[in-house]
């Protein structure tokens, strides 16, 4: 499989002309084998918040395979926020909440949600290598609050791991990141697991995804 990567996607680039439905090339290609590794880890019932949601066709997928599952889907992005709820329309998916406006960088995002219900498990896909190292803290950080013991924070995306060299097409995708933002770029899976471990939870169990992804999976 070719280790390309495509830029980043910004939803002002990939808005359709017909309707709010935005569209992000990378999840035809991705979307399955998440689905598969999500089987395995959720919860057979219960609520997932999908934090950095994009364009909301994972949000769609992941909610038609497994209607057993709540997902509430968020984004801090108005277009992507209009994009969810149109996918979500167009597709007629009943087990999907209307998205949320969070932005993981915020201190106090999970307090609301803490408030009202808590859910039983948190996913967040290609996000914390394509925004500021707060977005990771924040996004663990409130999930320590949020999560109970056991419900698992799901990571999935590209990472650096200590001791072994970025394949060619992640050390080329991490330098276009950087050239973009220098607070982006892909993120050290030591560092990660321990800002889990700084909110309560263990080290994670790793998961090998096509094109050199990983899932990441942290429980109290």
């Amino acid at each position: 499989m070719s280790e390309t990567r495509p830029a980043p996607w910004e939803p002002s680039q990939q808005k359709a002309q017909d309707d709010r439905r935005l569209h992000a090339p990378a999840v035809a290609r991705n979307r399955e084998a998440i689905l598969a590794m999500l089987r395995a880890e959720l919860p057979v019932t219960g609520s997932v918040l999908e934090l950095a949601s994009g364009s909301g066709e994972h949000a769609v997928h992941f909610a038609q395979a497994l209607p057993r599952l709540i997902f509430q889907p968020s984004d801090p992005s108005p277009e992507a926020l209009a994009s969810i709820a149109a996918w979500t329309r167009q597709a007629g998916v009943a087990n999907i909440r209307a998205p949320l406006q969070i932005d993981a960088a915020a201190p106090d995002w999970a307090e609301s949600l803490a408030q009202e219900h808590a859910p039983d498990a948190i996913l967040c896909i290609n996000m914390i290598h394509i925004a500021p190292w707060a977005a990771a803290q924040g996004l663990v950080r409130g999930a320590g609050t949020l999560l109970a013991p056991g419900a698992p924070l799901i990571l999935y995306g590209p990472f650096r791991r200590a001791g072994r060299p970025l394949e060619p097409g992640n050390a080329a995708f991490d330098d276009s990141l950087r050239e973009r933002n220098p607070d982006w770029g892909l993120r050290e899976l030591g560092a990660v697991a321990a800002l889990a471990a700084e909110a309560g939870f263990g080290a994670p169990s790793v998961i090998e995804m096509p094109a050199n992804n990983l899932s990441l999976i942290f429980r109290r």
